[in-house]
């Protein structure tokens, strides 16, 4: 009866091992799963200055393709930002041909994450982001009679909302101008940000001043560093390879600032959105900082627009041999 009992509890132990083992062997271990390799991790997917990236694949089209056959062009879609992009977010347009001559809806706007779901943005476990292929087909090119060559220029044009969020630790003295006996653990100072975080507009600086008691001011540089336009989040994103812009679509950018969750007494522009001149924009924010001790603390930035990239691609197109 001992010898049963005992049987049954190893049993019963190994079973317990088993199960555990199962569990951990599905848990999911971002990198290589250590803390140090998952920090390295994080700051890979919370930097980098781009966001949509497309390229369109070699002989999709060919240089030189005959009239009266199909033109298909397939472009590859990648998010190498961290933003994940619903379906609505993000488009891509063929522009820059004649309608008449390359037909059959080829400069129609395709969602960039058609047929896949999001395009998710990059993350710990994919620090490439999400990539997808969209094909664009023109059954029908044809020349106009006496027409020996065409050769336009298609210009691949994609529109989407982004979002950049950053969180630089800044110094805080709410009592910076009086003297004190205890050592303080910080000074502030400037903070410069580089390498972006993860998205092509980037905070890339933030002054800091303590003016009066208990007061900060925050002075925030805002950078275009994605090599595109910046465009205003309430503009219409899925035409805009051949839409209108106006002045008021360009270059805006919506913000809000926060210290560890608390909002400003000021900030400017008051209408909270900051406008790119030179692709550079300023935001000044003032808040109330509590306490009597110096003290770092995150200052949370969350900056919301649209962008629009181009890149193009020669191709040639000519008379079929009669």
């Amino acid at each position: 009866m001992q010898k049963f009992m005992r049987k049954r509890g190893i049993l019963i132990v190994l079973l317990l091992i088993s199960i555990l083992l199962l569990i951990t062997s599905c848990t999911k271990v971002p990198g290589g799963g250590s803390p140090r390799e998952t920090d390295a991790l994080l700051k890979e997917v919370q930097s980098g200055t781009q966001g949509v990236t497309i390229v369109p694949l070699a002989n999709y089209p060919p240089p030189i393709l005959y009239d009266n056959s199909e033109l298909v062009s397939i472009v590859e879609i990648q998010n190498r930002g961290n933003r994940d992009l619903e379906p609505s977010d993000c488009f891509i347009q063929i522009t820059g041909f004649d309608p008449n001559i390359i037909r059959g809806g080829f400069g129609i706007p395709r969602s960039c994450s058609e047929n896949s779901g999001n395009l998710e943005g990059k993350t710990v476990y994919n620090t490439q982001g999400g990539i997808n292929q969209i094909e664009f087909d023109a059954p029908s090119v044809q020349l106009p009679n006496g027409v020996n060559e065409y050769s336009p220029t298609l210009n691949y044009v994609t529109c989407y909302n982004y979002e950049t969020k950053a969180n630089p630790l800044v110094c805080v003295d709410p009592l910076f101008f009086e003297v004190s006996a205890q050592q303080k653990t910080c000074q502030p100072r400037n903070v410069g940000l580089a390498g972006g975080q993860g998205a092509p507009v980037a905070v890339t600086n933030v002054n800091v001043d303590m003016v009066g008691k208990n007061r900060a001011i925050f002075e925030i540089t805002l950078s275009n560093v994605g090599g595109g336009q910046v465009l205003s989040p309430s503009t219409g994103i899925q035409n805009c390879g051949q839409g209108i812009l106006t002045r008021d679509d360009l270059n805006s950018i919506n913000y809000d600032v926060s210290v560890a969750g608390q909002g400003p007494v000021d900030c400017k522009p008051r209408d909270r959105t900051a406008k790119l001149y030179n692709n550079q924009a300023k935001i000044i924010c003032t808040f109330n900082i509590p306490g009597t001790v110096a003290y770092t603390t995150p200052l949370q930035i969350t900056l919301q627009y649209s962008y629009m990239q181009s890149q193009t691609k020669p191709i040639r197109i000519v008379a079929t041999p009669q």
